[in-house]
């Protein structure tokens, strides 16, 4: 995956970015709340796109299968089904 589609996507999706030495990615639900579920990337150019390990990880920390991030990443996962997989699985 491109990581620019990839953070393209986690914005679209209810994620706000907060730069540091890596780009961190917080979800906040519909009504504007923190929630636990967060990821990162990096700025580095060797990591422009993301190996499959590196997606996994990612997917696990958004609280998705691998199959569902990437759904998330095309935008067949729409933001109110991304949340309702969180709330079904006691995330937020």
């Amino acid at each position: 995956m491109q990581r620019d589609d990839v953070e393209s996507a986690l914005l679209r999706k209810g994620f706000q970015k907060n730069n540091t030495d890596h780009s961190y990615y917080q979800f906040f639900d519909k009504n504007g709340k923190k929630t636990i579920v967060n990821t990162k990337t990096s700025f580095g150019s060797r990591y422009k796109t993301l190996g499959s390990p590196l997606v996994a990880q990612m997917a696990r920390q958004c609280k998705l299968t691998k199959a569902q991030f990437q759904q998330l990443v095309e935008c067949t996962l729409s933001h109110e089904n991304y949340e309702k997989i969180l709330n079904d699985g006691g995330h937020i």
